[in-house]
């Protein structure tokens, strides 16, 4: 087959995949690349620039080698990629240093000071975002007092996808969606002056690239990168979204019906809903963030979570060190065909887990560099399938947090990411916010949101509402009904979660403080 093919980048933390689309929406090919990042002590979390360009090369390079006539069917190319962080290039394009990535939490005690700003109620209402440590505004603040040079060097401030997109075109750009969330107006989608010095970064407003919508407008492929890549220089590349949206929008949180939330449960949760820029629901808290749609007049209201199944991923890796101690080799990735079975073991509700076990704290529905994760209620009886279990229940007990910081839960919730293929899990998370749960059969849903941005902005459809009609809709699965009686035990299991959850920040500010004595 010679059908002509889209190609989506989606360019995470961890991996950088390059998926080919047919341009009806199949999926015909997949090449990942796992890239790697450094954490410091001090809170720090960075990625080398030239090494996530090479990955991206890389992974472009392995799927010309799955796919037949690769360099003359590829007739467009996205690229989205992990949002937030500090990407910083100099006059001649060159990386000042390595990237600061959304995990860096050296920005803390600046978000701290930020936060007690008489403009940072003005701020959070244009942009419609919470600040947090991952953001690249509160890095450059935080750089712009405490590591000037870096800013000083810079020429440009890029996102991930920004810096691909650059070496794919030559373009210095971002996106809507960061840009406005960032450093703009959630309305207009465009940088704000208010914002920018509300950050106190107006002597450094040179650094913010031109926003452009890679929906309506593509840049071609240079020779240089098209020589590198086995793709033909001048087609047309386009610049995604964050990736949050794109795989938001390719797991169908915006396909024309109302009152829908999607959750992508990942190793960090995000959980959305489509709204019109018009309706969206600013909590009093001034926590989560409000990101563009590729749709007029549509946002995503999100909040995310800065660990999701990353809290599993960190018990089974418990699980697999005890067992390598007796010489049973066994890894935490070899264990995830075990968890349907220890969660149908355990009996639901028994304890709460807080999943806060990210180094950075937790960033939605509240910001605190000092949230840890913990248990409540162990007893003797308990076994390794209730920590599961728990930690499961935990996992949608955050989310469940998460959709009433923007207003209530939805009657029904889209499911996307590798832990939601396990039914137990599902059943879990539609009781705790007691709604109907679709599953959408798309494998690679962030990559096939950036190729549908291609898609659109070369003219195979209208609209991107056309383009969701053919690569989304079909695709849902059939519902899932809440279990009722699960959901009235979850309602107050609930209760107890979020008040002890009100109650901890003492505690996490006492254990911090003695850590560093």
């Amino acid at each position: 087959m010679n059908s002509q093919l889209i190609i989506g980048i989606d360019a995470g933390t961890s991996v950088v995949k390059a998926v080919a689309f047919t341009t009806s929406g199949e999926q015909v090919a997949t090449s990942s690349v796992r890239n790697s990042y450094q954490t410091g002590l001090d809170g720090s979390a960075t990625q080398s620039l030239s090494q996530t360009w090479a990955d991206c090369v890389s992974a472009l390079q392995g799927l010309s080698e799955k796919v037949t006539h690769f360099k003359e069917r590829v007739i467009a190319l996205s690229v989205t990629g992990q949002g937030d962080g500090t990407w910083l290039i100099d006059e001649e394009g060159k990386p000042v240093c390595d990237a600061w990535l959304w995990l860096d939490g050296r920005a803390a005690t600046t978000v701290e000071h930020l936060n007690k700003s008489v403009t940072e109620r003005q701020r959070f209402e244009k942009t419609g975002t919470g600040l947090n440590t991952c953001q690249q505004g509160a890095q450059m603040a935080h750089m712009a007092q405490h590591c000037p040079e870096l800013l000083q060097q810079a020429s440009t401030a890029f996102h991930c996808k920004d810096w691909l997109f650059f070496n794919l075109t030559g373009q210095r750009a971002t996106d809507p969606s960061e840009a406005s969330f960032t450093f703009g107006d959630f309305r207009t989608r465009e940088y704000s002056d208010l914002v920018i010095e509300s950050l106190g970064l107006s002597q450094f407003k040179s650094l913010l690239p031109p926003i452009i919508d890679g929906s309506k407008q593509t840049f071609p492929l240079t020779s240089e990168a098209a020589e590198l890549t086995g793709l033909a220089p001048g087609i047309p590349v386009s610049l995604a979204y964050v990736d949050m949206v794109m795989t938001a929008l390719g797991a169908g949180v915006h396909t024309g019906e109302d009152n829908v939330a999607c959750s992508v449960i990942g190793s960090t949760g995000v959980h959305m809903r489509s709204v019109s820029d018009q309706e969206v629901y600013l909590n009093e808290a001034g926590t989560g963030y409000v990101i563009a749609l590729p749709v007029e007049g549509r946002v995503t209201q999100v909040q995310t979570n800065m660990a999701s199944a990353l809290n599993l991923d960190w018990l089974l890796n418990v699980a697999a060190d005890l067992l390598k101690d007796f010489d049973c080799e066994c890894t935490s990735h070899g264990l995830v065909d075990r968890v349907e079975s220890w969660l149908k073991q355990a009996e639901a509700g028994q304890l709460l887990y807080h999943p806060y076990i990210s180094d950075a704290g937790e960033r939605g529905p509240f910001v605190n560099g000092q949230a840890r994760a913990s248990f409540t209620g162990l007893t003797y009886r308990h076994r390794f399938p209730d920590l599961v279990r728990a930690v499961v229940e935990g996992l949608g007990m955050a989310m469940r947090d998460c959709y009433e910081a923007m207003g209530g839960t939805a009657a029904e919730l889209r499911l996307s990411g590798g832990a939601v293929r396990s039914a137990t899990l599902r059943q879990i998370l539609g009781a705790l916010v007691n709604a109907k749960v679709r599953v959408s059969a798309r494998e690679e849903a962030g990559a096939a949101g950036a190729a549908m941005m291609a898609a659109v902005a070369i003219g195979l459809y209208p609209t991107m509402d056309d383009c969701i009609k053919e690569w989304v809709s079909p695709l849902l699965g059939t519902s899932e009904a809440p279990d009722l009686a699960l959901a009235e035990k979850y309602e107050r299991l609930f209760e107890a979660f979020y008040r002890q959850r009100q109650s901890f920040p003492s505690t996490w500010a006492t254990m911090e403080h003695i850590k560093t004595m």
